[in-house]
């Protein structure tokens, strides 16, 4: 009988199959089932110890829209309790193939998520409004540079090499983006220079890990702590002085596809965006399709797993680790570019606030894989945005917690629903060549 992987891949010519993306049978199983149930309790308790009454709109278009879908109009409590009732069955469900010893499937936490995020928005949102675009479209923008830096994380981790200096490419990459946009006047130009200063930091990064043999963890974090005092001191002495010339880049504005972003509510939400979110759909599918159907993606994931059987059938691996964290810098550095260029107009200390981390998170709870950590991105960018969404219509939940939100949801994620997880097996170890 013939078993397939998530990922058809070509001939490995003798070389194992990628364990990293291998589903395994009985992963996580006791993880997604306790999850599920901590969170269904904690729905559970809130609409035990609050009250609520009114009715909840979910907006479900903008005015700009050619055709208009009508707004949903929920009763708060009885919906909310509604999808308590389907989270309890869906935790049964998943508890009930923990005692099987069955695979969890990946649509019964998906399902689980938009039923418990329903039930919670009616809830906390009772007698208000929620736009649906706006709660999706900010949580993409908020998204974008975390899918930059998983996006080099993974190429980096698939090359063996651990890529802590995401932070620092980021917030490289926004501080060049803003002076060479700033002093050539086109934001395409501060796009290049973005890549140039990812790609930069990636360079220091695999000069100490690959060529020297130091511990590529340590490496990434002293990058990271380099950059911030780099960034912040040429700021204060250079940009701050000289901000009308060096600091005030043209802002990238959105740019409407026509008829795509015409498409009611899908529209709105991915295709009136700046062109640089564009840029990065494009990415995501070349590095998904180049990782996992080229004989180019085959060297990266070889050496990043069986390095000394790579070596053995000629290729050469510190030379295709240093290629591709190159590259892998370099798509980091775009992400930083969209903060000076695109969230705002120039380059401000610290302004990524650490996404490089995050971005690694969305890397584990992806397992090493492009559309995978992709999503995951995606995800911690919805948690930032909705936190943002529950402060604005005054749910009754203190800001303490609303501000933790996202490192709450990124914690369970990786830590609960991630499931058995593994690295590329060399990933992290230097390459000595005999």
């Amino acid at each position: 009988m013939s078993t397939t992987t998530d990922h058809p891949t070509p001939d490995t010519g003798g070389l194992a199959p990628d364990p990293a993306v291998a589903p395994t049978r009985k992963a996580g199983t006791r993880k997604v089932p306790t999850i599920l149930a901590v969170v269904t309790l904690l729905l559970g308790l809130r609409l035990l110890t609050t009250s609520r009454s009114g009715d909840t709109t979910f907006r479900l278009a903008v005015d700009s829209d050619f055709a208009k879908l009508p707004d949903a109009v929920l009763p708060s409590s009885a919906t909310a309790w509604i999808m308590l009732v389907v989270c309890l069955a869906l935790t049964a469900e998943a508890v009930r193939r923990m005692l099987a010893r069955s695979h969890q499937p990946l649509w019964l936490p998906i399902v689980f998520a938009l039923a418990w995020m329903l039930g919670f928005l009616s809830w906390e949102a009772a007698g208000s409004r929620i736009s649906i675009v706006s709660l999706l479209a900010g949580a993409i923008a908020l998204a974008i540079p975390l899918v930059f830096g998983a996006l080099g994380g993974v190429l980096g981790e698939r090359a063996g090499v651990v890529n802590i200096a995401i932070d620092g490419q980021l917030l490289f990459g926004a501080f060049a983006a803003s002076i060479t946009a700033s002093l050539t006047g086109s934001p395409w130009a501060g796009l290049v220079a973005a890549t140039v200063a990812g790609a930069l930091i990636a360079l220091v990064l695999g000069l100490f890990a690959i060529t020297y043999f130091v511990d590529q963890v340590i490496v990434g974090v002293v990058l990271n702590v380099l950059v911030v005092g780099l960034t912040n001191f040429l700021f204060r002495q250079v940009l701050t002085p000289n901000a009308e010339s060096l600091n005030s880049p043209e802002r990238m504005r959105a740019l409407p596809i026509p008829l795509l972003g015409d498409i009611p509510l899908i529209g709105p939400i991915f295709f009136r965006q700046p062109a640089l979110v564009y840029v990065l759909y494009v990415i995501v599918a070349l590095v998904a399709w180049s990782l996992y159907r080229t004989r180019w993606g085959l060297r990266v994931r070889a050496v990043g797993e069986h390095p000394k059987a790579a070596d053995t059938v000629g290729i050469k691996v510190n030379r295709t680790r240093y290629r591709t964290i190159l590259l892998a810098g370099a798509i980091a550095g775009l992400g930083g570019a969209y903060y000076s260029l695109v969230s705002v107009s120039g380059f401000n200390r610290e302004m990524t606030g650490g996404a490089g981390y995050i971005a690694l998170a969305a890397v584990i709870f992806g397992k090493w894989d492009p559309i995978r950590a992709t999503l995951a991105a995606l995800l911690f960018g919805f948690a930032q945005n909705l936190a943002g969404v529950l402060s604005s219509i005054g749910a009754q939940i203190p800001p303490q917690l609303l501000l933790s939100l996202p490192y709450v949801i990124t914690i369970f994620a990786v830590a609960g629903l991630v499931g058995r997880s593994r690295p590329p097996a060399a990933d992290g170890v230097p390459y000595r060549q005999q």
